[in-house]
């Protein structure tokens, strides 16, 4: 029968194993935590390997995604669906162990982690959204939702900004379902950290409402304590700051840089197998270590037990119970096309003319009856990104809701929104100035990376902005979102548009969604029925000239007013203008080619219109065409002054077509 050494070192030789075959990887951090780990997944974490979706299930996240051979050791040893196969292809092309977790790659992987920092602030979004959905589902005696969140994180994650930024949010919730294992070794790719970090990271989490603990890494009589009297402390987060060394078990590269970032070298997997007492061949595990480590039984007791107290609670609350079922399976309620359908319509009838902000309030507005789901918040912006409606209760560490006050914590309010999506069952979505896109851009990435469906809400989209100046003013960021593959971008022109672009978010569940909208207002336009399907495809036909066109017209967001004046005026002096919307380019590109080249003619000049930088619009004009834009920084006027200055006119507009044609 195998030992807990043995089942320990199964995670050290699987990991030097396949770093050393690959000639690429990190083996220091999983030697370093095995037994942290050993003591984690097979006495404290609930899990099901058969079933790795199981709603109920602990969440665990690997926020040192450098040392991915050890989650995939876990996966692989506990009985996921994760063949050696896998693991001798470590870092190779279309292996399911990619060089650090993916998301959607091997089962059991419940985020993506690498940037540092991001995977534990992605476990203080799944531990808010356990709490979230307890107090929307549990009832007295019936606990449906009830389970932990595990992180792993090493120095790196504690010295990005994000982890400072989520983990006191995390101590603000007094999320007590959270349990974070801070690997402390001592040890960065620069070598010894006490050159570059010497925080009191005890007293920082004290700080921030953490109960912390310190422990022998490598003492599992210790971490199981720990990890006990972490779940007994239920109004708070816990750290169990943990002792170790790196690269533990080998002879001469224990304890130092050498083998933090780089396999360990075929004298020194030699040395380390004699060391550890390890005397199997590489990628080969007795029969009694697999025993030891085999979850799936007990796995798949947990998930009946919990089975049965879902039907018990169906049986009194069927309502609630089916709810709860659509909503983890991200599916739209029942009414949703006919109800958004009318909700489209309504607002095209009164054609407001107001900054999309405003109309984006009032879609929210009017989809959060439909959307139980709906969690909103803002980084403290929530009176200038109108990201909340009469409707919404806001959350405090005490109270349950569905709006949250991020602070200002941008970058932290993204990772934390793609573990709420992750963990399933809200649908979340949150604000700030567009300008401030670029402290979020990395969890903004991540969303796309892991096809997540979380909404950014982005307002202050232009030089429009006014007074703030040119570092409230975007002019690059627009373009920059729609770089981003699954990224969708809508930056729309009208209310209707901004309330289509709104239920597309919603209804799409392979990316995320950004919305880019004006603090200046929109002229009213009301849209014919027919426009309402071109919206959905990004761009669409909004105004059009008998036979063909001399010039089209392309524009979005505030300026596709714009764009219909100045055609007008040219009509008036004999031209042929057509007038193309187009709030997202990146749905406008997935169209088939015939709708694309029904909306753009091919051979017919263009310009477009964006008061953002103009080079991602060659790809639409040519270079025979133009587009009306910004390539400098902005200024500090009011922003109808600042539209003038910088040619956001109907003249220059008329000017630079009839240079075109």
């Amino acid at each position: 029968m195998a030992t807990r050494k043995d089942l320990a070192n199964a995670i050290r030789a699987l990991s030097m194993d396949a770093v050393q075959k690959a000639n690429s990887g990190h083996p220091g951090a999983p030697m370093g935590m095995a037994e942290i780990a050993e003591e984690l997944w097979n006495h404290h974490l609930s899990h099901n390997p058969t079933n790795p979706k199981w709603p109920n299930r602990d969440r665990f996240v690997l926020s040192n995604g450098h040392g991915s051979m050890l989650i995939y050791s876990l996966l692989h040893l506990t009985g996921y669906d994760l063949k050696m196969e896998q693991i001798e292809s470590f870092r190779q092309l279309h292996s399911q162990c990619a060089g650090h977790p993916e998301y959607g790659y091997a089962a059991g992987v419940e985020t993506t982690t690498g940037p540092l920092g991001q995977g534990i602030a992605n476990g203080v979004g799944f531990a808010m959204a356990e709490k979230l959905m307890a107090s929307q589902f549990n009832k007295p005696g019936h606990d449906v939702v009830d389970h932990q969140t595990y992180v792993f994180l090493g120095d790196g994650c504690m010295m990005e900004g994000v982890s400072h930024e989520s983990c006191a949010l995390a101590g603000t919730w007094g999320l007590g379902k959270l349990t974070a294992f801070w690997d402390d070794n001592g040890i960065s790719i620069d070598g010894h950290i006490e050159g570059w970090y010497t925080d009191d990271t005890q007293k920082r989490f004290e700080s921030y409402g953490w109960h912390v603990q310190s422990v022998d890494g490598h003492d599992v009589a210790a971490i199981g304590a720990a990890i006990d009297a972490a779940k007994n402390v239920t109004d708070k987060p816990s750290l169990i700051c943990c002792k170790t060394i790196i690269g533990k078990g080998s002879p001469n590269k224990s304890g130092s840089h050498d083998c933090h970032g780089s396999a360990l070298g075929l004298e020194e997997v030699a040395a380390t197998r004699e060391a550890i007492g390890w005397s199997y061949p590489p990628f080969v595990i007795p029969a009694d270590v697999y025993a030891g480590w085999d979850a799936k039984a007990k796995g798949a007791k947990l998930e009946a037990d919990w089975d049965a107290k879902f039907a018990a609670y169906a049986a009194i609350y069927p309502a609630e119970a089916a709810e709860f079922t659509r909503r983890m399976a991200g599916d739209l309620p029942a009414n949703w096309t006919e109800a958004t359908n009318a909700i489209i319509a309504a607002v095209n009838e009164k054609a407001p003319a107001n900054a999309s902000r405003k109309a984006s309030q009032d879609a929210i507005g009017a989809l959060a009856p439909l959307l139980p789901e709906f969690l909103g918040g803002s980084a403290d912006l929530t009176g200038s990104n109108l990201t909340s409606t009469p409707s919404f209760v806001h959350v405090d560490a005490s109270k349950p809701g569905n709006y949250i006050s991020y602070g200002v914590r941008e970058f932290g309010m993204a990772a934390i929104m793609n573990g709420m999506a992750l963990h399933g069952g809200l649908l979340p979505f949150g604000g700030t100035f567009h300008m401030f896109s670029d402290y979020m851009k990395s969890g903004m990435r991540m969303s796309a990376l892991m096809h997540q469906r979380v909404i950014y809400v982005l307002t202050h989209d232009s030089i429009g902005q006014g007074e703030d100046g040119p570092t409230h003013q975007p002019v690059e960021n627009t373009s920059g979102l729609r770089y981003i593959p699954r990224m969708d971008v809508w930056r729309p022109g009208s209310a209707t548009e901004t309330t289509v672009a709104w239920v597309a978010a919603v209804e799409r569940h392979e990316g995320p969604t950004s919305l880019v909208l004006s603090r200046q207002n929109m002229a009213s336009i009301k849209h014919n029925a027919s426009d309402f399907a071109g919206i959905r495809k990004g761009g669409y036909v909004m105004s059009d000239c008998a036979g063909t066109a001399d010039l089209i017209f392309i524009a979005n967001g505030s300026e596709l007013d714009l764009a219909v004046k100045a055609a007008a005026e040219l009509t008036a002096a004999g031209k042929k203008i057509r007038v193309v919307s187009m709030p997202s380019t990146n749905v406008f590109d997935r169209q088939d080619q015939a709708y694309k080249d029904s909306v753009l003619t091919a051979g017919v000049k263009r310009v477009a219109i964006e008061a953002a930088h103009p080079d991602f619009w060659r790809k639409y004009v040519g270079l025979e065409g133009a587009v009306v834009g910004i390539d400098t920084f902005g200024e500090s006027a009011p922003g109808g002054v600042l539209m003038k200055h910088f040619g956001f006119t109907v003249e220059n507009v008329v000017a630079v077509a009839k240079s075109v044609l």
